[in-house]
């Protein structure tokens, strides 16, 4: 029995039906695939810190003595030396630790720093002064290592004025140095001629600058990411305030559509923007959809409320000295005219409570700058740039 020239026969149709099954089905894969990789990723990004052991410090004054207690959450293997006015604390660790140092006031311990090295973290504990003697134990359920600072005889440490309600007055906070390298995660950021990008430039950074300081100044210093994640402008400022930092300072790396665009830029808040490549590198650091006079209309508002607290308390002028201070060193560093510091409208400056700095350290769309910036060596030169140029602003400022 014969069928007609436009039909097809019912076994082909199952062939065909089959096919654009398969078809669909090839088709939704790279969806499907995607929609796991998305559950995958924020499952390891939101996951994994909580899963990371965790190193609390703390310290407290008692009578006669001042007590460092150093909590992990699995057992501690650690050697204590004693040196001048400071104790080193070497914790051994086959995993990473995130550090969390409470804040405390104490009339003997003026500082309490850490540093990471390979498979261990050095604290550095600094005194008041080198006539003291020490005694640790441990204690288990949570592990924990306690250091008991003795003041020799001679050497108790001052009882502190008390004011009228007979408690005792503040002291001042540790020394807190806030370092954000910018963007992160989904935000790339610049991107250089070689395919380099500045998320993972002010990361590398970033990282040696907190390393140098940590070195250096045995001052608590807090990293607003230290990976590839996305960290908010708003949250970037909320660390370093729960923090009570001493300064902050935004790592950021600059991209021109310029030719010949060079060299290092430092910024401090303003609600004007010193020139028109300010305001448009503002208006990309900031992300928004429209910048009216330089701003949303409904961040004007907050940054003038911001500007008149900053007044107040003298952050406008300090932050302009740390950015001159930061932007002369980087000068020398790459041998660039001193164009002078500027301004701009930076979201991720507005909320912080102290002397703020947005550094651009060089030009990504620079293929020149590009090849040094991708250098371990160069990525130390600039950290250790802008660290000469903060360890001044202290050096002024410190009372």
């Amino acid at each position: 029995m014969s069928s007609d020239a436009g039909s097809i026969p019912a076994a082909s149709k199952i062939v065909i039906n089959d096919r654009e099954k398969l078809y669909k089905l090839r088709r939704g894969i790279p969806k499907l695939a995607l929609a796991f990789s998305l559950v995958f990723l924020f499952l390891n990004v939101f996951s994994a810190p909580q899963s990371q052991p965790v190193l609390r410090i703390s310290a407290q004054d008692y009578d006669n003595y001042s007590r460092v207690t150093i909590q992990s959450s699995q057992p501690l293997s650690s050697s204590i030396e004693q040196n001048d006015t400071f104790v080193f604390v070497k914790i051994r660790a086959n995993t990473p630790f995130r550090i969390q140092r409470e804040s405390f006031r104490s009339r003997f311990i003026k500082s309490v720093g850490w540093s990471q090295g390979s498979g261990s973290y050095t604290l550095t504990i600094k005194t008041e002064h080198e006539n003291f003697s020490l005694d640790s134990f441990k204690v288990q359920n949570p592990p924990r290592l306690i250091i008991d600072i003795h003041p020799n005889k001679g050497q108790d440490p001052p009882i502190a004025e008390t004011n009228r309600s007979g408690t005792n007055p503040q002291t001042a906070d540790p020394e807190c140095i806030v370092i954000d390298p910018g963007h992160g995660g989904l935000e790339a950021g610049a991107k250089g001629k070689f395919g380099t990008l500045e998320k993972d430039l002010t990361l590398a950074i970033g990282m040696k600058l907190a390393e140098i300081v940590r070195q250096t100044r045995a001052s608590n210093v807090v990293l607003t990411r230290d990976r590839d994640v996305d960290v908010s402008l708003e949250d970037r400022s909320a660390i370093a305030n729960n923090n009570k930092a001493t300064v902050f300072i935004s790592v950021h790396v600059n991209g021109s559509y310029r030719k010949g665009a060079a060299g290092p830029e430092t910024y401090f808040l303003s609600k004007d923007a010193t020139d028109e490549e300010s305001r448009r590198l503002a208006f990309m650091e900031n992300n928004s959809k429209e910048l009216e006079n330089n701003i949303q209309a409904e961040d004007e508002d907050l940054i003038k409320m911001i500007l008149w607290d900053m007044a107040q308390t003298a952050y406008l002028k300090q932050s302009s000295q740390l950015a001159e201070d930061i932007q002369s060193e980087l000068n020398l560093l790459w041998g660039t005219r001193n164009r002078g510091i500027k301004q701009a409208p930076f979201k991720v400056l507005t909320g912080v409570a102290c002397p703020a700095v947005l550094i651009e350290v060089a030009f990504l769309s620079n293929p020149q700058e590009e090849r040094k910036l991708l250098t371990e060596e160069y990525q130390r030169k600039i950290a250790e740039a802008i660290y000469e140029g903060l360890a001044k602003f202290l050096r002024e400022n410190s009372h």
